[in-house]
């Protein structure tokens, strides 16, 4: 079944942990495209240049699309456990970074695994979050004798209409999330109409 929804945060939250000496801080921010979380990564590693390691996760698009980084800790003690606590939250569209300043005694694998994850949960329990709804966007060709009974499914925000175009028939193009895309295809069958999926770029 496909997605209806996906839950994104609504700002930027942070939070401190420290563990024999060592400093960990997690940063968990909103961003929405692969861009958009280089950009702020490389905005930590100026703003913290001081650190040991700046280690990260993030989770992109309705679907999730993932990636993470160990930043030199020993593999699978830094990069996994941060991308497990923001599955675990179920959010997308969000990049979290741990920025680690060594103090000195070493944690061990179990330990930094710990330690890492524990500064994004601490970061995540006051982070506020949305919902967004996942959108399709549709182009249908309606002759005016129909064009009513498309016109009674239009309910922003859930069936927005972003385009029309009069000719011989009614050329629209709307934006749907699941449950409307599922009706108008319903009613578009049934009057015998073809729905025409349309990349949104």
């Amino acid at each position: 079944m496909k997605r209806v929804s996906y839950t994104v945060p609504a700002r930027t939250g942070e939070a401190e942990l420290r563990d024999r000496g060592s400093r960990f801080l997690a940063i968990v921010a909103p961003v929405d495209r692969e861009e958009a979380a280089k950009g702020l990564l490389e905005r930590l590693r100026q703003e913290h240049s001081d650190a040991t390691h700046h280690c990260w996760a993030w989770r992109l698009g309705p679907h999730a699309s993932e990636r993470s980084s160990d930043d030199g800790e020993p593999s699978g003690t830094a990069g996994v456990p941060i991308l497990r606590m923001l599955r675990g939250a179920d959010l997308t569209d969000v990049l979290a970074v741990v920025v680690r300043w060594y103090g000195g005694t070493k944690l061990g694998k179990g330990g930094l695994a710990r330690a890492y994850a524990g500064a994004v949960r601490e970061a995540l329990v006051e982070l506020p979050t949305e919902r967004r709804l996942v959108r399709s966007t549709v182009r249908l060709t309606v002759p005016y004798t129909a064009i009513g009974a498309v016109q009674r499914l239009i309910h922003p925000p859930e069936l927005e209409l972003i385009d029309e175009v009069y000719g011989a028939d009614v050329v629209i193009t709307l934006a749907a999330d699941a449950e409307r895309h599922r009706a108008l295809i319903d009613l578009t069958a049934s009057l015998g109409l073809t729905l025409e999926e349309v990349d949104p770029s």
